[in-house]
């Protein structure tokens, strides 16, 4: 449903992502019609000028700002903001332009899809070696390529939203989401495409998939982990007889699996820890 020319709501929460904006909005804004999208920015905890940097871009955007750091927070505080659907969650440090934007609202007109997500473009400039060869192999895991996860981006119908409105909060909030529909629910938009900034060193990727497997057994505990998010022996054996130049990179990515496993079972911090790596403009 949409009032006037609004035609979809989009909410970005934001931790000192000003740099992140400065490259998000404009390519988000540029094509668009004045009024077509609602942009809400939810700042939290920032101590840079994200919210400056954010009302700097227009009329189109709001801004609202709380004062502790909580992803979780900040899209529960932004989704009780929208009145207009579709809705779509966005992640500060990915960019993702107009025309996807469109195709992304196009989608949801399809009957009975009610959650979509953009193709994946890793911006690999600039990630080391090891680092680029996990994600090789990750990028082809089934899984990953018909999750709607590990993207920065889900778009919402007015069902959708409601449905994912009352789920609990889980570390792996976009794992969560995607987990909340059925195959034919939901879809990945082949022609809109966001761009990601991966981690850039071993050790930053570390750190990244010890939350992950945390939040993945978060929600494997809670029993809201389907077959199909998981990833078997077997996958990684077809996926290199299938493809054979991921041979020589398996064994970075079961090192890296295995590192991150027995790290997140020593326990300690389950918060996200800030990739900082990944933010080099």
């Amino acid at each position: 449903m949409s009032q006037g020319g609004l035609s979809a709501t989009i909410v970005i929460p934001a931790h000192n992502e000003e740099a992140g904006l400065r490259r998000l909005l404009p390519a988000l804004l540029r094509d668009s019609a004045p009024g077509e999208l609602r942009v809400i920015v939810v700042c939290n905890g920032c101590s840079d000028d994200s919210a400056a940097e954010a009302r700097r871009h227009g009329p189109d955007v709001e801004v609202t700002e709380l004062p502790e750091p909580s992803k979780a927070q900040a899209l529960k505080v932004g989704g009780s903001l929208v009145t207009v659907f579709p809705v779509a969650f966005i992640d500060a440090d990915v960019e993702l332009d107009t025309t996807s934007v469109r195709r992304l609202l196009a989608a949801l007109r399809e009957p009975g899809t009610h959650a979509v997500a953009p193709a994946r473009r890793l911006a690999r400039a600039g990630v080391s070696r090891r680092a680029r060869w996990y994600y090789d192999v990750w990028e082809e895991l089934p899984a990953v390529r018909s999750g709607l996860f590990g993207r920065g981006v889900i778009a919402l119908s007015d069902e959708g939203y409601n449905r994912v409105v009352r789920l609990p909060h889980y570390l792996s909030d976009d794992l969560a989401f995607s987990e909340a529909f059925d195959a034919s629910e939901r879809a990945i938009v082949q022609d809109a495409v966001v761009t990601v900034w991966p981690a850039r060193t071993w050790q930053a990727l570390k750190q990244r998939r010890i939350r992950v497997v945390r939040g993945t057994a978060e929600m494997r505990d809670a029993g809201v982990l389907s077959e199909s998010a998981t990833t078997h022996a077997s996958d990684l054996l077809r996926l290199m007889l299938r493809n054979v130049r991921l041979v020589p990179k398996m064994p970075f990515f079961l090192a890296m699996t295995i590192a991150a496993r027995r790290k997140a079972r020593g326990g300690g911090v389950t918060e996200w820890n800030r990739d900082e790596s990944s933010r080099v403009l």
